[in-house]
């Protein structure tokens, strides 16, 4: 059976404050576009030590590097969970989360980086095999997560933008204090 490709999702089956993101998100075929861009983010890491990973902080109160990995695999999972239960037609409206309590809760500087990126691999690969298994129609179903209107593919999609969007921070702003 070949796989459903996804489309990008249109106006409507995202969240408002994540358009810009989703609209720089590559393609229209979520699966392979998740697939590429692990790739790249795992690459903007492949240098970076642990004690970069753990002090380097780009202005006072922002997240090190360690904490902006853990959180990128938190809200993945977040939002496949989203996806998931939307897919299934499971018609409860979801709750939203406060992610800075979640980066403070799990204490993401205890953890080496290499798992800390493990851990994202794995949430991606996750998250690509059940990706691969939507259908056209499962693509498009609809429900309500934190008081918005969202399809399956749109939040696939924010999983891209959300990432898109911490890796030009990532590149921007801690790699030039990296590499000083």
């Amino acid at each position: 059976m070949k796989r459903a490709i996804s489309g990008r999702p249109e106006p409507g089956e995202v969240a408002h404050y994540a358009q810009a993101d989703i609209d720089a998100v590559r393609g229209d075929d979520i699966v392979e576009t998740l697939r590429a861009q692990m790739k790249e983010t795992l690459a903007v890491f492949r240098n970076v030590d642990e004690a970069a990973a753990a002090h380097v902080r780009y202005a006072p109160g922002k997240w090190n590097l360690k904490q902006v990995v853990g959180h990128l695999a938190d809200d993945e999972r977040i939002f496949v969970y989203r996806a998931l239960c939307v897919a299934r037609n499971d018609a409860r409206p979801l709750p939203g989360f406060e992610e800075k309590d979640y980066v403070v809760a799990a204490d993401f500087e205890a953890l080496p980086i290499e798992q800390l990126l493990k851990d994202l691999g794995i949430v991606r690969e996750a998250s690509i095999s059940f990706f691969s298994g939507i259908s056209s129609r499962a693509w498009v179903r609809k429900g309500m997560v934190n008081g918005y209107s969202a399809t399956v593919r749109g939040l696939a999609f924010h999983i891209a933008g959300h990432e898109l969007h911490h890796m030009r921070i990532v590149r921007e702003k801690y790699m030039p204090l990296i590499h000083a």
